[in-house]
């Protein structure tokens, strides 16, 4: 019988088996969701497996999904989405991701992040640290950076336009001028150069429970602090802000001016 992240880590197996077959295929069926985002074949094809999957391997657990609605209930919920990171995906930029995510009575445990087009996976579980496969193959654990200056370190804030959404671009605009340097990697990725200290920080608004859910143990166990832009993380968080813990109340300082 597998373990939680041995189930993890199939689950993405199986998911990446899928993504990459319908990765820049020509036939890709694209939808507009009525939030305006854009959903594929291929999510709903991934997410569809994964919940076939965990029926068969934890018929006891949730499922809590992007494409399709909430399942089951009790103490456990796999926390899926099928890919993110669609717009890229659909325009053949490989960087795009399946986030898979296990929460036990509340708590964010394990988790993996799968970028078979990039050749990268991550992955951690609470307690025991936090795990990257490069393109190469070779496995290795990973750290956040020890930069604690705001002058010398290098943050990402995904799109200027959420930000905007929300008041806060001028905020952006003010710590771009703080720090060294100041870039938009986008979804999964720039919470993943913040766990393997890459990068310093990554802050995004307008998410989701299963955009967030499977970034949070890989930060955290990688050393890291993954917040509220306002306080705490809870399953209503929207606004998020990962980094090295060092930098990160200065941070959030400027984003909340």
């Amino acid at each position: 019988m597998m373990n939680d992240l041995q189930l993890a880590l199939a689950l993405a197996d199986a998911a990446d088996q899928i993504s990459l077959t319908r990765f820049k295929s020509l036939d890709l069926n694209v939808e507009t969701k009525p939030d305006r985002t854009p959903v594929t074949d291929a999510d709903k094809s991934v997410e569809a497996e994964i919940r076939k999957l965990i029926a068969e391997a934890a018929p006891e657990d949730a499922v809590i999904g992007e494409e399709y609605e909430n399942t089951g209930s009790g103490l456990r919920a796999w926390i899926i989405d099928p890919i993110d990171g669609t717009a890229n995906f659909l325009r053949g930029i490989p960087i795009w991701a399946t986030l898979i995510a296990l929460k036990e009575n509340g708590v964010l445990t394990t988790s993996v992040v799968s970028a078979p087009a990039l050749g990268r996976r991550w992955w951690a579980t609470k307690g025991a640290g936090a795990w990257t496969q490069d393109v190469d193959g070779s496995v290795r654990r990973i750290s956040v950076s020890a930069v604690s200056d705001l002058a010398d370190s290098y943050i990402s804030y995904n799109s200027l336009q959420q930000w905007q959404r929300i008041g806060k671009a001028a905020n952006i605009e003010s710590l771009s001028e703080k720090v060294w340097r100041i870039r938009a990697f986008g979804d999964f990725l720039s919470y993943m150069y913040v766990a393997e200290g890459a990068i310093d920080a990554a802050s995004e608004p307008d998410l989701k429970i299963y955009d967030i859910a499977a970034l949070v143990p890989i930060v955290e166990e990688a050393g890291g602090r993954f917040t509220d832009l306002s306080g705490e993380l809870t399953a209503e968080s929207s606004n998020v802000l990962a980094s090295n813990g060092l930098i990160h109340e200065a941070i959030r300082a400027e984003l909340n001016r």
